[in-house]
């Protein structure tokens, strides 16, 4: 049991590290266009993600399916850019969950993604050991508490200035969006393979 803990304290530090804040800033624009009264299809999405993400290490780890390691690097920031400039695109909508069967197949594959690129290290700490699925189990759920902290922090970003401040739902959508967008064009940048 106490392998378990450590391992989900290492799912939380692995989304929560501010180092590497890749997953806080997908999460950050999977969240953006959503507010409190949404909170159920975030969660949900947050856990589609938790799901694949945990796919692709378990896919990984028991050396089933590996990927090139300098694309996933670079697919990271390409999630998060496609993410923030479909808040943008839809931003006609009025209800951001009509959207929700796009946010869901769009957050597996990005979820994939993300566990690819962090599978080789989360190989190297599970090899030699027997039994994988307690790392694993535990490495999830530290993920997904981290998320919903995560995403409990946009939706109530949201609400402060929408509700609070007063801001608009699609200036705020369209600011918080462009903002993610600025901050990953330097990752894209950074992690470019060819």
């Amino acid at each position: 049991m106490e392998n378990f803990w450590f391992y989900t304290q290492m799912g939380l530090d692995h989304v929560l590290d501010l180092g590497a804040y890749d997953h806080i800033l997908f999460l950050s624009a999977l969240a953006i266009p959503f507010t409190f009264k949404h909170w159920k299809q975030v969660l949900v999405l947050a856990t589609i993600f938790t799901v694949t993400h945990c796919a692709s290490l378990f896919l990984s780890a028991f050396d089933i399916f590996t990927v090139n390691v300098s694309l996933i690097e670079f697919l990271i920031p390409v999630t998060i850019l496609l993410t923030a400039i479909y808040n943008i695109v839809v931003l006609r909508s009025r209800e951001p969950s009509t959207s929700l069967v796009w946010h869901m197949l769009a957050t597996a594959f990005f979820g994939l993604v993300h566990g690819f690129g962090f599978s080789n290290y989360f190989k190297m700490l599970v090899a030699g050991l027997e039994e994988k699925v307690t790392p694993l189990l535990g490495f999830a759920l530290g993920i997904e508490l981290s998320q919903v902290i995560v995403v409990l922090l946009v939706l109530l970003l949201a609400y402060l200035c929408q509700q609070v401040i007063n801001i608009k739902r699609t200036p705020f959508v369209l600011v918080a969006s462009v903002v993610v967008i600025a901050i990953t064009i330097p990752l894209l940048v950074a992690t470019f393979p060819w």
